[in-house]
């Protein structure tokens, strides 16, 4: 079964995907495990052959507190290239019948990420099923605008829009309320297999846990330090934060607006030698949905915009 997943940075020992190292969750803040058990951006994908249908066996939970704004109901979606195509998921165990419009192709399998579902098998109810072939791997570390948060389908979020646009495995590191810029996560991205690789963050630093703009200067300096011992010549996008109205003129408890700390993070970005893409001007008011988060549309310039970006 694991033959056909794209995007498992790791596994647990009970199988679950998780986007966050198990024998490092000590030193991880525990907003980010919390949010490394949503398997954001996991996705099953195949090539299939005389195949009508493909069956799932999971199980899958209830959405947490957290997870529970989604308006969408959980889905499999059918990635054809053309269309996408939704199944029903719910909680529980279930073996879930997954029909393909044509007998032959090649396909993906977005997972309903809110029911936080462990696949035990993959197989074809006729047919033969082929795991996708390898692709560049991109690693994009971020806080809830990478993972996804307000998209009405996973596989709207910006870095599998862009991850697809691409021709790359996007490997989905964004961390809800969290990504603060923690050595932790900075040296488990290290360690993994990456290509490519790609860092959004600084909003969480504005209000949840606020930050001075020397501080966050430092904090995104030092993460990629660490992230260059593991990747040292791999290609290194850095985006700075988008726009929030609340916050760009407006001061934190140590004082800087969000125009202060993106000033930073670009800084950062250019003294450690990555490349830049500036948030600021990639988004309008118009684009969020709650005044902090992209809705599809935001989503897709974000897409378009980080796609450009690296494809040179």
């Amino acid at each position: 079964m694991r033959e056909f997943v794209r995007g498992a940075a790791w596994w647990t020992e009970d199988g679950r995907v998780v986007r966050a190292d198990p024998a490092d969750r000590e030193r991880l803040p525990g907003d980010t495990w919390e949010r490394a058990g949503l398997p954001a951006g996991v996705r099953l994908e195949f090539t299939a052959r005389g195949v009508s249908a493909v069956e799932i066996a999971y199980t899958a939970s209830p959405p947490s507190a957290a997870d529970s704004y989604r308006d969408a109901p959980a889905m499999f979606t059918l990635l054809t290239g053309k269309e996408a195509i939704d199944t029903p998921a719910t909680p529980g165990d279930h073996r879930t019948l997954i029909h393909l419009p044509c007998l032959e192709g090649e396909f993906t399998l977005h997972l309903p990420e809110a029911l936080r579902p462990v696949l035990h098998a993959v197989r074809p109810l006729d047919g033969t099923l082929t795991p996708a072939a390898p692709r560049p791997r991109w690693l994009v570390y971020g806080d809830s605008i990478a993972e996804g948060w307000s998209v009405s389908r996973p596989h709207l979020a910006w870095p599998a829009l862009a991850g697809r646009a691409l021709g790359v495995e996007t490997v989905n590191l964004g961390y809800a309320g969290a990504a603060r810029g923690e050595a932790a996560s900075a040296e488990q991205l290290a360690s993994l297999e990456a290509d490519l690789l790609t860092i959004a963050f600084g909003t969480n630093c504005w209000s949840r846990t606020p930050h001075s703009a020397g501080l966050l200067y430092e904090t995104a300096r030092a993460f990629l330090d660490l992230l260059r011992r593991g990747h040292p010549d791999a290609p290194l996008l850095v985006v700075s934060p988008v726009l929030r109205p609340d916050a760009e003129t407006t001061p934190n408890a140590l004082g800087a607006t969000l125009q202060d700390l993106r000033t930073a993070v670009e800084r950062a970005a250019l003294d450690a030698g990555a490349d830049l893409l500036p948030g600021e001007g990639l988004l309008h008011a118009g684009h969020l949905v709650d005044g902090v988060h992209p809705g599809d549309e935001g989503h897709a310039l974000l897409a378009k915009a980080v796609a450009g970006a690296i494809a040179p």
